[in-house]
């Protein structure tokens, strides 16, 4: 795992870097270089995918591929029939219920260079009110984009949670070999 000082080291070299390591907004290089600190805090986007109320009584997934082979399943229609996309300016906010589950987006995107992986993982302070940040933690070698995040109420009371927030936090690791 990386500490604060080398991953601040890369944020600074990755202009003169032909595979970088890259994070934009860039995060602030006194937060990221503290002692103790192993990490990027990242923060909440403003784009959230909520379930659909629908008349079907269950979603088989089994059935949804087997209606439309493996490697050709339209995610647009799925899209259309469970889910519904929420935009939320800054300012505003988003009420998690207790006992729902949302897809959010990071603020940040990253850009992962071949001998880097890492994962996130939900802020304690969140945790501590029953918000559940992430399931599927894995940041692989060259991924590139927003991260998705898949946020759970886990309390019993609904919680608002704001656009710009810290919500998770990145953890990066080196690579025993260079994925190609």
């Amino acid at each position: 795992m990386l500490n604060g000082i080398e991953i601040k080291k890369l944020l600074e070299k990755s202009d003169d870097n032909d595979d970088p390591f890259m994070v934009a907004p860039i995060p602030n290089p006194d937060e990221v270089d503290r002692p103790g600190v192993a990490s990027i805090d990242l923060r909440l986007g403003r784009w959230f995918l909520t379930s659909r109320q629908t008349n079907i009584s269950i979603y088989d997934v089994k059935e949804e591929i087997k209606n439309n082979a493996e490697d050709s399943v339209d995610f647009d229609e799925v899209e259309r029939r469970y889910v519904k996309r929420h935009f939320i300016p800054f300012g505003n906010y988003f009420v998690i219920h207790p006992s729902s589950f949302v897809l959010g987006a990071t603020l940040e995107w990253i850009r992962m260079p071949r001998n880097l992986g890492g994962y996130i993982t939900g802020k304690s302070s969140w945790g501590r009110r029953g918000l559940i940040i992430e399931t599927a933690a894995g940041v692989y070698p060259q991924f590139t984009g927003c991260l998705t995040l898949e946020i759970s109420n886990v309390g019993e009371i609904p919680i608002k949670i704001y656009p710009g927030t810290q919500i998770c936090q990145l953890f990066l690791h080196s690579c025993a070999s260079t994925v190609s």
